[in-house]
């Protein structure tokens, strides 16, 4: 399998893959498409039916999502328990990922991922709205799922893939989750996926960069 990135810095949608891919010990190559460089588009449009990356390519297959990305991997990789067995609990876990990969436009637009930047933002009312969102989703699933782990549903999923980057735009933007209703259990799990040893290889050769 070959994965078709973006630069690892700024990213979010190309980490998310990535993280899957990882957690699952397949056996991957990468290729890394500059973003914001003269040519970028007709580069990745040479790949990617969307024009966007990422982009799988495994054999004749392109997969050009990576929602479905993920979960062709979690399917080809039944082992690697990428989804919890738990069927509530795979539901909600879905459920929580689609809504990272269709909602939040405002936090998205106003703080994109930079693993290089720290910095303190002052926030619109709709990207607020937005971290306030989140804070309930994790504070309501780790209080379901705690016993079973750090992450998510507990043991790591993809939905923890989906919501890494989303971590790394609290920490990048100075964003206190105590501010926005937190009572601790959103930001441990802020601070767990930001520990995550996937995440922090990804991180060390996008600064590397």
């Amino acid at each position: 399998m070959e994965l078709i990135i973006g630069t690892k810095k700024w990213s979010s949608w190309s980490l998310r893959p990535w993280l899957a891919l990882k957690r699952a010990r397949a056996e991957f190559s990468e290729t890394l498409i500059p973003l914001r460089e003269v040519g970028v588009t007709e580069a990745i449009a040479a790949v990617s039916p969307s024009g966007k990356v990422p982009v799988l390519r495994d054999g004749d297959l392109t997969v050009w999502d990576s929602l479905a990305i993920c979960e062709y991997v979690a399917d080809k990789h039944p082992d690697a328990k990428l989804w919890p067995d738990d069927l509530a609990a795979r539901a909600l876990g879905r459920a929580a990922a689609a809504e990272m990969h269709s909602g939040f436009a405002s936090l998205r637009g106003e703080c994109p991922m930079d693993l290089t930047l720290t910095t303190h933002a002052e926030l619109s009312e709709a990207t607020e709205a937005d971290i306030r969102r989140i804070v309930r989703l994790w504070s309501q699933l780790r209080g379901a799922y705690h016993e079973g782990g750090d992450y998510l549903l507990g043991r790591w999923s993809i939905a923890d893939a989906f919501f890494t980057p989303v971590a790394t735009r609290f920490r990048s933007y100075g964003v206190r989750l105590s501010d926005y209703g937190d009572l601790g259990a959103a930001g441990a799990y802020n601070e767990a996926l930001l520990e995550t040893p996937e995440f922090l290889e990804w991180e060390a050769a996008a600064k590397a960069d």
